[in-house]
C-alpha cells in the first residue's frame, strides 16, 4: 500500500510561495500551475521576472503571440504585488529589434506601475526604451548595457531613490549623465564600466552621499576632465588611460581603491594625490608614468597589492605605516630590480608583517629581492612565495625556500 505524502509546501502562504518562484526561471515558475488549484495563478504574482537571451532563441513563429499574451499576464493584470526586479536580457538575436513587434517600452512601463526596485536592461539597442524610467521614484537599482548606444538622458529626470546606477559598454553624453547624478540625491555606488566619452565635455560627479565608485574607460578623449566631490566615498575603482581627473575633496573615508593607471604622469599625480587617505590599495602602474617625486605620503594606507615591473621599494617610502604587502611582479622584473641601493623603507623596519610575492619566474633576481625582504623587514611574521611558473617543480620550491632561510639574518616564517 502506498504511503501518503503530506504536501507540507502548500500550506505555506501565498506570500512565501510567490516569494520562492521568484528565484525560479519563468519557465520553471508557469510549470508549477499543474500542481493545484492553489499554484494556479501564482506564477503571476512573482516579484522578480527576467527574460534572458535564451528564451528569446527558443521562441518560434508559433509561439510567439502566446507568450506575447503570457507576458501581458505576467506584467500587466491589475492587484498584483509589487516588483522587486526586472531583467531583460538579449542573446544571439534582441528583444528590440523590431522583428518580433515586442513591446518592450511598454512591458517597462508595467513594471514600473507595479513600483519595481531594481530594473537591469541588458540590449544591443535602446531604441525609444530609456526616456521611461528616468522619473521612476520607485526604482532603486538600475543596469544599462548597450554596446555602443548613446545614453541621453531627459531634461526632466528625477529618480529620487536610486542608490545603485551601473552603466557599462555605452557612449556617454557628458552633460546628459551630469544631470542623472545632480539628480540622484541618495546614489551610492556608480559605476561607468568600458564606457566612452565622445566630446571633451566635464564629467562631474557631485554625490555627497555616494559610498561607491568605477570608473573604466574604453577609448577616452584626452583633453576630457573627470571632477569627483565624493566626500563619503569608501571605495574607488580607475582602470584605463588616465584623463585629468580632480578629485574635489580628500576622500577621508576611503577604505579601498583599485587603481590601474597608464597615460601620462600629470594626469596620474591629481589622482594619486586625491586617494591620499586611502587604507588599503591596488595599483597597477607602467614605469612610463610612476610618478616617484610627486607622490603624496600615504599615512593610512596599512595594506596595498603593486603590480607592475618597476621598484616598488620606492613606492614603500611613501607608506610608512604598511602592514600587509602583496607583490605581483612581470617575468622580466628582475631585470630592473635596484632596491639593494636605496634607503631602507621606515615601514620596513617598524610595521611590516605579511609579505606575499607572486612571481612567473624564481631566478637570481627574485632571489635578490627576497632577501632583501627578509633582511630589513624587522617585524615580519609571515613570508609567502607564489610560483606561476608550471615547471617549477617542489623540489626545486624546497631548494629555493631553504636557500632563502640560509640568506635571512633572522628566522622568518616562508612558504613556497
Amino acid at each position: 500500500m502506498a504511503m501518503c505524502v503530506e504536501d507540507r509546501i502548500s500550506k505555506f502562504s501565498d506570500h512565501i510561495l510567490c516569494h520562492i518562484l521568484s528565484f525560479l526561471p519563468i519557465k520553471e515558475a508557469v510549470r508549477t500551475s499543474i500542481i493545484s488549484t492553489k499554484w494556479r495563478n501564482l506564477f503571476a504574482s512573482i516579484s522578480i521576472i527576467e527574460f534572458d537571451g535564451d528564451l528569446l532563441r527558443r521562441l518560434t513563429d508559433r509561439n510567439i503571440d502566446s507568450f506575447k499574451n503570457f507576458v501581458d499576464r505576467l506584467l500587466k493584470c491589475p492587484d498584483q504585488v509589487s516588483l522587486d526586479c526586472f531583467r531583460l536580457r538579449d542573446g544571439i538575436s534582441s528583444w528590440n529589434d523590431g522583428d518580433h513587434d515586442f513591446d518592450v517600452s511598454g512591458w517597462i512601463c508595467a513594471a514600473l506601475c507595479r513600483g519595481v526596485k531594481e530594473i537591469d536592461l541588458r540590449l544591443y539597442n535602446f531604441g525609444n526604451v530609456l526616456p521611461v524610467f528616468f522619473t521612476c521614484h520607485s526604482l532603486v537599482n538600475l543596469t544599462l548595457d548597450a554596446v555602443d548606444s548613446k545614453i541621453e538622458v531627459p531634461s526632466d529626470v528625477c529618480l529620487g531613490n536610486l542608490k545603485t546606477f551601473y552603466l557599462i559598454e555605452s557612449v556617454v553624453v557628458c552633460d546628459s549623465i551630469n544631470r542623472l547624478i545632480s539628480n540622484c540625491h541618495v546614489l551610492e555606488d556608480l559605476v561607468f564600466l568600458d564606457c566612452s566619452f565622445g566630446n571633451a565635455s566635464e564629467l562631474n560627479i557631485q554625490s555627497p552621499l555616494l559610498k561607491e565608485l568605477t570608473l573604466s574607460y574604453f577609448n577616452p578623449n584626452i583633453d576630457h576632465v573627470v571632477v569627483i566631490n565624493a566626500p563619503n566615498l569608501v571605495y574607488f575603482q580607475y582602470e584605463g588611460e588616465i584623463v585629468k581627473v580632480h578629485p574635489l575633496s580628500n576622500m577621508k573615508s576611503l577604505e579601498k581603491a583599485f587603481c590601474n593607471l597608464f597615460g601620462s604622469e600629470t594626469s596620474a599625480s591629481y589622482l594619486i594625490q586625491g586617494i591620499c587617505n586611502v587604507r588599503s590599495l591596488t595599483l597597477k602602474i607602467s614605469k612610463e608614468i610612476f610618478p616617484t617625486s610627486r607622490l603624496p605620503i600615504f599615512y593610512n594606507l596599512i595594506e596595498l597589492e603593486f603590480h607592475g615591473d618597476i621598484c616598488f621599494v620606492e613606492f614603500l617610502h611613501c607608506v610608512p605605516n604598511l602592514k600587509k604587502l602583496i607583490l605581483k611582479y612581470q617575468k622580466d622584473a628582475g631585470a630592473r630590480w635596484k632596491a639593494l641601493c636605496i634607503k631602507i623603507p621606515s615601514c620596513l623596519s617598524f610595521h611590516l608583517k605579511e609579505i606575499e610575492i607572486e612571481i612567473s619566474c624564481i631566478d637570481t633576481y627574485m632571489i635578490e629581492m627576497v632577501s632583501y625582504l627578509l633582511d630589513n623587514a624587522m617585524v615580519l611574521e609571515r613570508l609567502i612565495i607564489i610560483s606561476t611558473d608550471r615547471l617549477t617543480t617542489t623540489a626545486e620550491k624546497r631548494k629555493v625556500r631553504n636557500q632563502l632561510l640560509q640568506l635571512s639574518k633572522s628566522p622568518k616564517k616562508c612558504l613556497i
